[in-house]
């Protein structure tokens, strides 16, 4: 009994995670406080960021929640921060677990519109290079006001509803008959080309959507959590957030659109896959069919969501409200005037937030050992220390690079802390301020398209439904990202580097 017991506990931690990284996971575990006894807390908090930085690296092992908050418990119960600590972290970023929390969970409700616009635009739009540029574009603009998640969430619903779709009548099926698509055994046999090509087309669509969610992600205050945090820190409202960051980001969005359609027009890396006939007519059929069977009811709900997303773009404009706040409003209105009143209803609308909202914690659990050990002080002394003229760009490259490894939001969170504690301290001006808080923001969200760790859109593209219907791995979105990675990163170095 007592041998079952263990296997079955072994078994139980952290779930379906390779043995490996298990094991790796209970070594730091084991090593850390015999570490902070032999070299002490600095050498010893060090290694608990690299370790913090693994877990969010092998995202696809196991959500960063489980392992990084185990070694966030163990550097509170070693002494290495405090819970006191932590709050007062989580106390000072209320705002950005409000945006989380409430932002995302209010555009849930607003699903149907946004779907209804982009299946729109995929079925209409015949030229896969103007297609692609829709796409990214209105993906970015969606993500300057909504925010990043969301609208890859939509990207992917879109995705596989119109796989699903063909995948049924590529199966000998009709639109609405009960199937497994994950399966390409009962596709015949004439229509498997069609089906790969198909993948294809689907593959770099998405891509260039959730590129664009981080072209529109980076340009104002909600696009991306630490956008919010970097805000709140300098004080900025939506506004002045758009136009201190318009020099560095409108250029890179022209960039990166530009690369869309030469990538589309090129067929390279991946990229020009254009949609068969037979499958564009069958998407036809089936958009006819679903407006056909939309009630009067379902186009009342689309008004009040279109209404809503107008009220949302001014009340963040005008900034009548905390953005968290003024979600929170938005799941008020879209569910009173949608007929949507049951409890399990609206939690849905919580389920891909809160996962996250939580990882946050666990990131300024982390960030308050980074406070209390002094971990970054002689890095952002050195960094100070340089000249002037060149310290925004040294910033923009070193977040750039960090985040790529691992987390843009952890990245940028640590990194403004410390330039606001040197602003609060004396040893800049306001001015240099801003112009850095520039750098940790463009830094942390342009070069993180790299890898699905730093951006957290890629990597919940990585991880959704649609990934193995359409062969999306990892290695596939690294080298399908590459080109705008090496483009935007160039354009926006070169843009700090001109406006300071």
């Amino acid at each position: 009994m007592g041998q079952q017991t263990m296997s079955g506990l072994w078994r139980n931690f952290l779930g379906n995670s390779p043995k490996w990284y298990k094991q790796l996971i209970i070594l730091f575990l084991f090593i850390n406080p015999i570490l902070l006894q032999v070299v002490g807390p600095a050498v010893t908090g060090w290694i608990l960021i690299f370790e913090f930085i693994f877990t969010l690296a092998m995202a696809l092992k196991c959500y960063p929640l489980q392992p990084g908050g185990l070694l966030a418990l163990e550097a509170i119960l070693i002494g290495m921060t405090s819970p006191d600590s932590v709050y007062h972290e989580v106390e000072a970023n209320l705002e950005v677990i409000l945006l989380l929390m409430f932002m995302v969970a209010g555009i849930f409700f607003m699903k149907d519109l946004l779907l209804w616009i982009f299946s729109k635009i995929l079925v209409k739009v015949r030229s896969k290079s103007a297609l692609s540029m829709l796409f990214s574009l209105f993906a970015a603009f969606l993500s300057a006001f909504l925010d990043a998640l969301t609208v890859t969430a939509v990207l992917i619903t879109v995705g596989v509803g119109f796989f699903s779709v063909y995948h049924k009548v590529a199966s000998g099926k009709h639109f609405y008959d009960s199937h497994d698509h994950s399966s390409d055994q009962t596709v015949k046999e004439e229509r498997r080309q069609d089906l790969e090509d198909f993948r294809a087309f689907l593959r770099s669509l998405l891509m260039h959507g959730a590129v664009g969610t981080a072209l529109g992600g980076v340009c104002t205050l909600v696009g991306e959590p630490q956008n919010l945090l970097i805000a709140q820190r300098a004080g900025w409202d939506f506004v002045e957030f758009f136009t201190r960051m318009a020099p560095i980001t409108i250029p890179v969005l022209f960039v990166g659109l530009a690369t869309c359609w030469i990538l589309e027009k090129t067929r390279k890396f991946g990229y020009g896959a254009r949609l068969p006939k037979t499958v564009r007519a069958i998407l036809e059929d089936y958009a006819l069919s679903q407006s056909a069977k939309k009630s009067k009811n379902d186009r009342a709900a689309l008004l009040i969501q279109a209404l809503v997303g107008v009220f949302l773009i001014f009340a963040l404009a005008l900034h009548l409200a905390e953005v968290g706040l003024i979600g929170l409003t938005v799941i008020i209105l879209l569910t009173s005037f949608n007929g949507i009143t049951e409890e399990h209803q609206i939690g849905k609308a919580f389920e891909e937030a809160l996962p996250f909202t939580a990882l946050l914690v666990v990131f300024f659990a982390i960030v308050s050992v980074i406070h209390e050990q002094h971990l970054f002080e002689p890095i952002i002394a050195y960094a100070l220390s340089l000249d002037v003229s060149v310290q925004p760009a040294v910033f923009f490259v070193a977040n750039g690079i960090l985040s790529a490894i691992s987390d843009n939001v952890f990245v940028a969170t640590v990194y403004i802390n410390e330039i606001y504690a040197a602003l609060n301290s004396g040893e800049i001006t306001r001015e240099h301020f801003d112009s850095l808080a520039v750098a940790i923001n463009t830094g942390t969200n342009i070069p993180s398209v790299a890898t699905p760790n730093g951006q957290a859109a890629f990597l919940f593209l990585l991880t959704s439904a649609i990934a193995p219907l359409i062969r999306l791995s990892y290695g596939t979105m690294v080298w399908m990202a590459l080109p705008y990675t090496v483009l935007m990163s160039i354009t926006g170095l070169a843009m700090v580097m001109i406006n300071h």
